[in-house]
């Protein structure tokens, strides 16, 4: 029996098949494109005893897994975690690969049985992936159309925090007026009236405020 070790990438996928005692037997990357499943089993045609694992296999590694299920294979889904756990006690030191994680993968399904088969879905599934799918697409866009004047809300506190973004609040008010110029809003220059009073009334000198 061979066991083929998958991990996947968006852009490639590598295999690596390994024998019952773990060694590597062969192996080969994929390029992602129409093409890559059949291409997958063309070079496992060589091994008609075969299993698979596919690293996250209900995450990036899910078409890829489903894919392998419905074309009837023996299939286990292997977590991110063991083959990073079995990364680590490898020895060697050397530098990280797809080749030698798509190895882990591999050694992990072979001394591991409580992996979790991958089983294929039905259109019931599929459709209420893509509604859910569909739901956090509406739901990002809206929050991004409306999320201006909310985020501006929410950061504003008390004290220098609320004038700050007050006054950002203001210059964003800002509007042209028919002749090119420049509009202020009404509510601009009233900070500076109390000034202009206590200029205004007689018999207080600069810096003397009203009792």
């Amino acid at each position: 029996m061979i066991l083929i070790g998958i991990d996947p990438h968006k852009s490639s996928h590598t295999a690596v098949a390994v024998d019952a005692a773990g060694h590597r037997v062969a192996q080969r990357r994929f390029v992602v494109n129409a093409g890559t499943f059949r291409q997958l089993m063309r070079w496992c045609e060589q091994w008609p005893e075969r299993r698979f694992a596919v690293e996250g296999a209900g995450g990036l590694g899910r078409s890829l897994a489903q894919q392998l299920a419905a074309a009837g294979e023996n299939v286990v889904d292997v977590p991110s975690t063991l083959s990073a756990r079995a990364r680590l006690l490898a020895t060697g030191g050397d530098r990280k690969t797809d080749a030698k994680d798509a190895l882990h993968v591999a050694q992990v399904a072979l001394f591991r049985h409580d992996l979790r088969p991958v089983v294929q879905e039905d259109q019931t599934t599929i459709l209420r992936l893509l509604t859910e799918r569909r739901d956090d697409l509406v739901h990002e866009r809206t929050r991004i159309l409306a999320g201006g004047g909310p985020v501006r809300r929410d950061r504003a506190g008390s004290g220098a925090a609320a004038l700050g973004v007050a006054l950002s609040d203001a210059r964003h008010s800002q509007r042209l007026s028919g002749d090119g110029q420049v509009r202020e809003p009404p509510h601009r220059g009233l900070a500076d009236e109390p000034r202009r009073s206590r200029r205004c009334r007689p018999g207080l000198r600069a810096g003397q405020s009203k009792p």
